[in-house]
């Protein structure tokens, strides 16, 4: 059975809570973990990058010197590969590296994330994080009260701008709902921060 320490606002240890099994419990399944993280990051990926061919490069279209009598190979545009200032062979060409995953996958990769995290003993729950103006001293103060270090991720029931935005200045610190948790915020962080309803609104929106 998967457990957790709870804390509240003032980050004191208030007990334990179990955490749902199918979430927090299973055996981390390392090479889903690894497919859906690749393609995350490809997805990030711009495919930007662009080569011009000897079509689009620049220059005449002129034939640079005679065909025959001149002991030299047959050329006839200055814009071939070969030269200088031609086009290029081959070269990069806008795209798109996103990759298909299916969305079971995914919930298995983010469930076999959170569940190694809670084997390391790296899961933590609070109460309640309500804040009623933004503020990022708050954030702070709580975060040094409780057993956490590096980087740590904070996961909400539902958005919430206010903590969001008091947690923007804390380099080491992401907020992110439920809904949008995903495996590559879960294995870049030390420790997961969950308040009590986040803790049953993960369970739901992982086990659909």
């Amino acid at each position: 059975m998967a457990r957790a320490q709870v804390f509240d606002v003032k980050g004191k240890d208030v007990g334990t809570v179990d955490l749902p099994e199918a979430v927090f419990g299973i055996t981390p399944h390392t090479a889903v973990m690894h497919e859906v993280l690749v393609a995350q990051l490809a997805g990030r990926r711009t495919g930007t990058h662009s080569t011009k061919t000897r079509g689009e490069v620049a220059g005449s279209t002129r034939k640079i010197y005679r065909q025959k009598g001149t002991g030299r190979a047959r050329h006839g545009s200055k814009k071939a590969p070969i030269f200088r200032g031609g086009g290029i062979t081959f070269g990069p060409r806008p795209r798109d590296f996103a990759q298909d995953t299916p969305k079971k996958v995914r919930r298995l990769a983010v469930r076999s994330a959170l569940s190694a995290k809670a084997a390391d003993g790296k899961v933590i729950v609070v109460e309640s994080l309500q804040l009623e103006a933004p503020k990022t001293s708050a954030v702070a103060e709580l975060l040094d009260r409780l057993p956490v270090a590096g980087k740590t991720l904070i996961v909400t029931p539902a958005p919430e701008a206010l903590l969001v935005r008091s947690a923007a200045n804390l380099p080491q610190v992401k907020v992110i709902a439920a809904a949008s948790l995903n495996v590559h915020d879960v294995l870049a962080t030390d420790y997961v921060v969950l308040t009590k309803p986040a803790v049953d609104a993960v369970a739901e929106v992982l086990t659909r």
